[in-house]
């Protein structure tokens, strides 16, 4: 078993409220939870408007495994967020 953790850190520029932040980030949890080989949480900046930091738990059998599903959750989340993406750490377990 082999354990990843994928930390993004994104700046949302001209963000005026939180309900706005939530619609820009867009459901990060439905589109990435439904995976049972991925865990996701808002893990930072949650009260601040222009800033947010999501936390992915990602498990696998192998390595290439968690280093693949790691950089798919990386790109389609460069494609579809509407922010910018200031910060990426992997840290493996």
């Amino acid at each position: 078993m082999h354990i990843a953790i994928l930390t993004m850190t994104f700046s949302l520029p001209g963000c005026t409220s939180l309900k706005e932040k939530r619609q820009r980030m867009g459901g990060m949890h439905e589109r990435y939870g439904r995976n049972p080989a991925v865990a996701v949480c808002e893990s930072g900046a949650r009260d601040s408007l222009d800033s947010s930091e999501w936390s992915m738990v990602v498990v696998g059998s192998s390595v290439q495994e968690v280093d693949s599903l790691c950089s798919e959750i990386e790109d389609r989340i460069q494609r579809t967020v509407e922010a910018r993406i200031t910060d990426v750490v992997r840290e493996r377990l």
